[in-house]
């Protein structure tokens, strides 16, 4: 089972990568939103902001998300994990239910770009 610290640095990875992107993919990322991300199994959610290409965490919370951020993930570590380094599709593993990913209709249209 990931830990909370491997979380985080999963996270920061992706920031640092959604930073590095360019064209269709980087107009993604440059959303301006709430995000939470809710790690199931150790059952912490990160809680911050992506804008400007990045994720900014702000907050590591016990339990669900404390409010209703505009982008919401959920899913186990080891998943956030495996997607990050590339060992799990988003798209397969969004299909099959183990991450949740709730966001308005707009935002998903642009966040597909990204996953």
């Amino acid at each position: 089972m990931a830990t909370i610290e491997e979380c985080r640095s999963a996270l920061d990875k992706l920031s640092d990568s959604m930073q590095r992107a360019e064209g269709d993919v980087r107009d993604a990322a440059a959303l301006d939103r709430s995000v939470s991300c809710h790690i199931t199994d150790l059952d912490v959610t990160f809680v911050g902001r992506m804008r400007g290409g990045r994720i900014e965490v702000h907050d590591t919370v016990p339990g669900p998300p404390p409010g209703k951020a505009e982008i919401r993930l959920a899913m186990t570590g080891d998943d956030l994990v495996a997607l990050v380094g590339g060992e799990l599709h988003f798209a397969k593993a969004w299909g099959s239910g183990r991450v949740k990913l709730h966001a308005s209709v707009r935002d998903l249209f642009q966040l597909r770009k990204l996953l």
